[in-house]
């Protein structure tokens, strides 16, 4: 990873659980010295890219998605990202399925934290919601001195008493999904698994992983000389980027290299 940080590919807006709104992109990637961003909303397309990869006020923004799938053999679900989102009827079916299903669970985590803290939180239920939402509307109620993370640690994190897991697809179901309408598919952040070499075996199956993200053990986010000599020998692109939820973009991501060799690859330029 040499050179400084050209593309971050991992960004989430309004339209799922991210602060940015797609117009504000180039003033903040531009801010932020980036030429590239892909929007990667939590089981979403953006309903305003209209194509894989447009240029927006001269900053490139390629279209695309997070999907988090379940694998039968680990004890934990992981996330995929898709670049160059083309819609296919089958991708667009499951996702509003998922979207139903975000619904449906987000209504339930809201009854949960409100019987436990004795509160009403107040809350719409709308398309895209998360339980990033819900710790925000914790954290800024005033009857509780509870912090976002907080709300995470004590009541909605995976193993906490408002808990309420997605019916998500399967790894294979998911792939095959990305694969018919991206140009290529990444592993998201395998260190942030608890058994990443069982994950990182995952990503052979795919285009590419991410080798780049601003939380991993070493708070540097880069996989290891022995993960890049996976990824030479399976032939697989590296992927990297920020996964921001805020406006501060930036924070990891690829080289202009490493970029054009992922839209090559992708075969999605402008």
């Amino acid at each position: 990873m040499e050179g400084s940080i050209y593309a971050d590919l991992h960004v989430h807006t309004t339209n799922s659980d991210g602060e940015l709104v797609l117009d504000e992109i180039p003033a903040v990637a531009t801010e932020a010295d980036i030429a590239a961003v892909a929007v990667t909303d939590h089981d979403r397309i953006h309903p305003e890219l209209d194509a894989p990869l447009v240029r927006i006020d001269g900053i490139d923004v390629i279209h695309g998605i997070e999907l988090r799938v379940e694998v039968g053999t680990l004890s934990e679900r992981i996330d995929l990202l898709g670049y160059g989102v083309t819609e296919s009827p089958a991708l667009c079916a499951e996702l509003d399925r998922l979207q139903t299903d975000r619904k449906t669970r987000g209504a339930r985590i809201i009854e949960l934290v409100e019987r436990k803290l004795g509160i009403t939180l107040n809350m719409e239920v709308h398309e895209g919601i998360g339980r990033p939402h819900i710790a925000y509307a914790i954290d800024a109620h005033s009857e509780t001195d509870l912090s976002y993370q907080d709300a995470f640690d004590e009541l909605i994190g995976a193993n906490g008493p408002c808990y309420v897991p997605r019916e998500v697809p399967s790894f294979k179901r998911g792939v095959s999904l990305l694969s018919e309408a991206c140009g290529v598919v990444s592993l998201a952040h395998p260190y942030r698994y608890n058994d990443p070499e069982a994950v990182l075996e995952l990503a052979t199956q795919l285009d590419a992983m991410e080798y780049c993200y601003p939380y991993s053990t070493s708070n540097t986010a880069c996989c290891s000389d022995h993960d890049l000599r996976m990824v030479e020998r399976h032939g697989l692109l590296i992927t990297g980027g920020s996964d921001a939820h805020n406006k501060d973009l930036g924070q990891a991501g690829l080289t202009k290299a490493e970029y054009e060799r992922l839209l090559d690859r992708g075969g999605f330029r402008v």
